[in-house]
């Protein structure tokens, strides 16, 4: 292949090169006292700033873990808490109602007794009621019998005189 046949612009000359050359070393040293140290400085800043950012998205995690079993712990307290309540309104409830249970045979027992008491008073008022009724009537009947018995003096004598003998037979 034959390069001296190719045109101009493929095949630059020595002057063409070295200006070119030197272009591009002016421009790279410009960049590379200006542009780079910058650009770097970006990178550098953006990296630092991703770092934190993990850093800092870490430190959440840790604390949201942290958190999570700080929440788990209370609840679990609070379950615990929650079963005790309980269990002591249970008892309460047990021991007001058995405390209840207890007044009111109690109290029944006391309104029986009083019930009784007041029973066995009237009956015994009634007794006392028949009784003096019985021997009122008991009079009555007798002071009649009599009267009719012993309508004449010889009866009334006959009677003195067995009542009489009763009493010393008694003796």
């Amino acid at each position: 292949m034959d390069f001296t046949k190719l045109p101009s612009i493929l095949t630059p000359d020595l002057g063409l090169l070295f200006w070119m050359l030197l272009a591009f070393l002016v421009i790279f040293f410009v960049l590379g006292k200006y542009a780079f140290p910058a650009i770097v400085n970006m990178v550098d800043s953006r990296k630092k700033y991703i770092d934190d950012s993990l850093q800092k998205a870490h430190e959440a995690s840790e604390r949201l873990e942290n958190i999570r079993q700080e929440s788990e712990a209370i609840l679990q307290e609070a379950r615990a808490q929650q079963a005790q309540i309980l269990k002591e309104a249970a008892e309460t409830r047990d021991a007001i109602v058995l405390k209840a249970q207890e007044k009111a045979k109690a109290e029944g027992a006391r309104l029986l007794s009083e019930a009784k008491a007041e029973i066995e008073g009237e009956k015994q008022q009634a007794i006392r009621d028949i009784r003096a009724q019985v021997a009122e009537l008991s009079v009555q009947v007798a002071e009649k019998v009599l009267r009719e018995k012993l309508s004449t003096d010889a009866e009334q004598m006959k009677m003195i005189d067995r009542l009489l003998d009763d009493v010393t037979a008694g003796k």
